[in-house]
């Protein structure tokens, strides 16, 4: 219809420029429809006498504005307008016709798989017309981009999408091939991440309009996909690791389903869950132990539910490298007390992490507990960096600030910042505020702020609660069912003594409270992030009754305090810290990694020689040699080919001249066959989004006899400047024919004929 009223195609007018071909130049056509208009109106109102009877009120000017359109639409025609724009010239460009050739296109839909339904538009008169004016390439696209001699070649088995690196393909052909335009046929599901920028823009450059037909449903009736699972790259032995696990479904919203981590075939953790609305995300949490040293490989699912169309997207998998090392955490106690006794006798049942203490018996004697040699740290608390850093956690307990000197406070600033290690502060006596330390260096790294003055120290009885925040937290999880783990800490003994500890900082995180005696909730762990490390407080040298006071048995003391300081030194990094951004890869081959390298005082090393020694499955190794990244010092960056499917381990090793810096172990792995199961609804905006940012069009399979007219609409390739007219368009007739009627008719129904 658009066609026969305007003579031409939608897509003549989006990409045409408007020109008038008459001789007068376009600002006497404005000056001529002004005047008229301007006449018009004169007449009307000399005449207003002889038509008052029926023209009154508005009535005039609708009279006047149809004359003055009229007017207007007449003078228009006499300026011939017409549009001029590119077209490509017959039989002397290139349509590249670019059909997704993915596992993806082969789900059926309609009663046909996806590629059957591109065949079929195809063969049924698309490439016969397209042929009639211009040469046509056929390619087919999955991981990589292949031209093709015919459509029976089409298999719809690769393994990913790639279209980004599909059309940079096509784009690069332009520079010796007249490519006028690119007509692609997809589902729309990259498994690329997407279209980037740069390739927008080659594309752009170029002129080339690419056309997209969608196929495929743009969304499952019954279906649930998992799209992330956040999980940590690593974990210490026996140590709980947090899952979360989002996922949306379609079709089951108010069921039940069961999520389920698994080690191998081994069930690690299992959950039902109740699925929200239809739609929209959902992230449920799951909590396991990381069970013994080595590299794991988990698997996340969700159970297929009855009717599930597309039961393939229910599970990820993720590694998890469980470290064998045993982090050094540096105990500083200023006076003997029951708090100090029961923290060391709750480590020592932990083989994970190695407590090492100073204990100040009196002003100028300590007491060694922990060392690793007779000399270790025979002079006190560390002024040497280098001594400090040799751990991976700090507790300051009830000693005052004053007791280090001003190069201690700065060192153990730098242990957080610089070095990453994590810090707990403990309440006391001569703790927090009362220990000066709102006046000190460590003022800056507390995660709260102290109160004003001293006298905070209480030794009345409190009791404790969790915290909002505390509710999925590693540290507070002492049961595992989270309504059960709240009601035992309303339920431990209460408290003798107390800290106020002020009010917590911007981005710290409230664990745990306390219920002073005036019943007003004060902050009893807080945790916060800084710079590398990490930081917490633990306002009370009283949890020691939580054992005094309860069962023998009963270990909710022991595991507060071993989860606590495997928080405070999960994550902290060695000399040499290796990683990779994606550690399981769907598809995909290449591997980037990257190295930070430091020297004993955790400064860039920049003159390192850093390699990777890779083993991988079917006996596969070889060496990556990194290069330092010239954007951040300290960071070497290469890469890697995962030619097979398997697992792999890179051990990497750090040396400067003949002296080895550190060495740190990497795992990943490569999965094929799984990168099609995701997103496999058609990508209808994908799909749009690149048509319209090319300057192409989004096509349902159904339109596709009006694109060979359309397709030729281009300025890329070898074209032609065609100018067309307007003034024959039936549509002006009409308009004519409508604004004179529409006068006559308004003057019959007024009596002003």
């Amino acid at each position: 219809m658009f066609e026969f009223l305007f003579s031409h195609p939608a897509a003549a007018f989006q990409k045409g420029e408007f020109v008038l071909l008459g001789p007068a130049p376009w600002w006497m056509l404005a000056l001529s429809i002004l005047a008229a208009a301007a006449g018009l109106g004169w007449l009307i109102w000399r005449r207003r006498s002889a038509l008052a009877a029926g023209l009154k009120g508005w009535r005039p000017a609708a009279i006047w504005a149809l004359q003055a359109t009229l007017a207007a639409l007449l003078l228009l025609l006499l300026w011939q307008p017409a549009l001029q724009l590119s077209a490509l010239k017959p039989q002397q460009n290139v349509i590249a016709v670019v059909v997704d050739d993915s596992r993806s296109m082969s789900i059926v839909d309609g009663g046909e798989t996806r590629s059957a339904g591109a065949v079929t538009a195809l063969e049924g008169g698309l490439l016969g017309s397209l042929s009639e004016s211009f040469q046509v390439r056929l390619y087919r696209l999955g991981d990589r981009l292949e031209r093709i001699n015919g459509l029976d070649q089409l298999t719809a088995d690769r393994q990913a999408t790639r279209i980004g690196e599909g059309l940079r393909e096509v784009v690069a052909e332009a520079g010796s091939v007249p490519i006028g335009a690119v007509l692609l046929m997809s589902d729309g599901a990259d498994n690329s991440g997407g279209l980037d920028l740069k390739t927008l823009a080659e594309v752009r450059s170029r002129r080339i309009p690419v056309h997209t037909v969608g196929f495929g449903r743009e969304r499952f009736e019954k279906d649930v996909e998992i799209s992330a699972v956040e999980l940590p790259d690593r974990s210490l032995a026996d140590s709980r690791v947090a899952a979360r696990v989002t996922f949306r479904q379609r079709g089951y919203a108010g069921s039940k389903a069961r999520l389920t981590v698994r080690d191998g075939g081994r069930v690690l953790v299992s959950k039902d869950i109740e699925l929200d609305s239809d739609g929209g995300q959902q992230t449920e949490s799951l909590l396991f132990n990381a069970g013994s040293a080595g590299a794991k490989h988990l698997l996340v699912s969700i159970d297929p539910l009855e009717g599930e169309e597309n039961p393939r997207n229910n599970t990820l998998s993720r590694l998890i490298n469980v470290e064998s090392a045993k982090p050094r955490v540096l105990y500083l106690e200023g006076e003997p007390r029951w708090e100090y006794k029961f923290i060391r006798r709750a480590m020592q049942k932990d083989r994970t992490v190695q407590l090492t203490s100073i204990l100040r018996t009196t002003q100028n004697k300590i007491y060694r507990q922990g060392v690793a040699s007779p000399d270790e740290l025979k002079d006190g608390f560390p002024s040497d960096l280098k001594e400090l850093f040799a751990y991976e956690g700090l507790i300051l307990g009830s000693v005052e600030a004053g007791y280090l000197t001003p190069s201690q406070q700065q060192a153990v600033m730098e242990f957080v910042d610089r070095r990453g290690g994590g810090v707990l502060f403990l309440g006391g006596r001569a703790a927090l505020a009362d220990g000066g330390y709102k006046a000190s260096l460590l003022a800056e790294i507390l995660p709260v702020t102290l109160p004003e003055g001293k006298a905070t120290f209480r030794r009345d009885r409190v009791g404790v609660r969790l915290a909002a925040g505390g509710r999925d937290s590693l540290i507070t999880r002492l049961v595992e069912n989270p309504e059960a783990n709240e009601k035992r800490w309303s339920d431990l003994p209460q408290l003798a003594d107390y800290e106020e500890a002020g009010s917590p900082k911007p981005g710290a995180m409230v664990l745990a409270e306390l219920m002073s005696p005036n019943g007003r909730p004060m902050p009893l762990l807080v945790t916060q992030n800084f710079g590398h490390g990490r930081t917490a407080v633990f306002a009370t040298g009283g949890s020691w009754r939580w054992q005094m006071q309860q069962d023998l048995a009963d270990q909710t003391h022991e595991v507060f305090w071993q989860q606590l300081l495997r928080w405070l030194v999960t994550g902290t990094p060695g000399q040499v810290l290796s990683s990779t951004p994606r550690q399981v890869l769907a598809d995909e081959s290449r591997v980037p990694l990257a190295v930070r390298v430091r020297d004993k005082n955790f400064m860039p090393v920049l003159d390192a020689r850093v390699e990777a020694k890779i083993m991988g499955p079917a006996g596969a190794s070889g060496v990556a040699e990194l290069s330092p990244d010239p954007k951040e010092p300290g960071i070497y960056i290469g890469e890697w080919q995962a030619g097979n499917a398997g697992g792999f381990v890179a051990e990497v090793v750090a040396r400067r001249g003949e002296e080895e810096i550190g060495r740190d172990v990497l795992n990943f792995r490569r999965e094929d066959g799984v990168a099609e199961n995701f997103r496999a609804e058609q990508n209808r905006e994908l799909l749009g989004n690149l048509a319209s940012q090319t300057g192409g069009r989004y096509w349902k399979p159904d339109e596709l006899a009006r694109l060979p007219k359309e397709i030729t609409y281009s300025e890329a390739g070898i074209t032609v400047r065609e100018t067309r007219d307007l003034w024959n368009m039936p549509a002006v007739f009409l308009a004519l024919i409508l604004l004179k009627a529409a006068e006559w008719f308004l003057r019959r129904r007024w009596g002003v004929v």
